[in-house]
């Protein structure tokens, strides 16, 4: 287990906004590696970081140690990216397939987690500018979607701050702690979708 370190250094206005407010963290962005099964496992099964994704908790460090042990396919485009702050992990971020289906080829999804004592301090935005820039100017990504809780409002003004429109309200699309709650569908098109000149 990691040692904790101390709360990354913010300034709370109250807003939530999606907007960084406080001091902006410069996180190193990598792909995971196996060893960082325990980091990861910890970071999504943070009690302000699971209830937010549409994981079950106490995944195990196994689980993501064979998962992260795996050759990723980078002909597959897919994205996995860990944000850091020296050792600590601050954030987890990928950009996945939607199926095989060949009529879908032009389709990503995109899910996103930061540690709370990192939200707001420009890690998401690290992760998000990052999985953008490879979805736009390599993959030539024409559409990049997303599932997000309806109430996790930092989240989706963060979307927002990158493109991503509300397509639909999913109704009571995901059991959170003992209760449906309600989704939202999200997407991104490609505002300028690769041509040739």
């Amino acid at each position: 287990m990691q040692t904790p370190t101390p709360s990354l250094t913010r300034r709370d206005t109250g807003r939530d906004d999606g907007r960084d407010d406080g001091r902006d963290v410069s996180p190193t962005l990598r792909r995971p590696r196996a060893d960082d099964a325990p980091a990861l496992a910890e970071l999504l099964g943070h009690p302000g970081v699971q209830p937010w994704l549409l994981q079950l908790p106490f995944t195990s460090e196994a689980f993501w140690r064979e998962r992260l042990g795996k050759t990723p396919d980078v002909q597959s485009g897919e994205l996995q990216l860990l944000a850091f702050d020296g050792d600590r992990l601050l954030g987890s971020a990928g950009l996945h397939l939607v199926g095989p289906q060949a009529r879908r080829r032009h389709a990503m999804a995109l899910g996103i987690g930061v540690h709370p004592d990192a939200q707001g301090t420009g890690v998401g935005t690290a992760l998000m500018s990052a999985l953008i820039q490879q979805a736009d100017d390599w993959l030539g990504t024409l559409r990049i979607e997303l599932t997000v809780f309806a109430d996790n409002l930092r989240a989706i003004r963060l979307y927002e701050r990158f493109g991503f429109v509300h397509e639909g309200r999913l109704r009571a699309y995901a059991l959170r702690s003992g209760r449906y709650v309600d989704c939202l569908s999200m997407a991104r098109l490609h505002p300028h979708p690769p041509r040739w000149d």
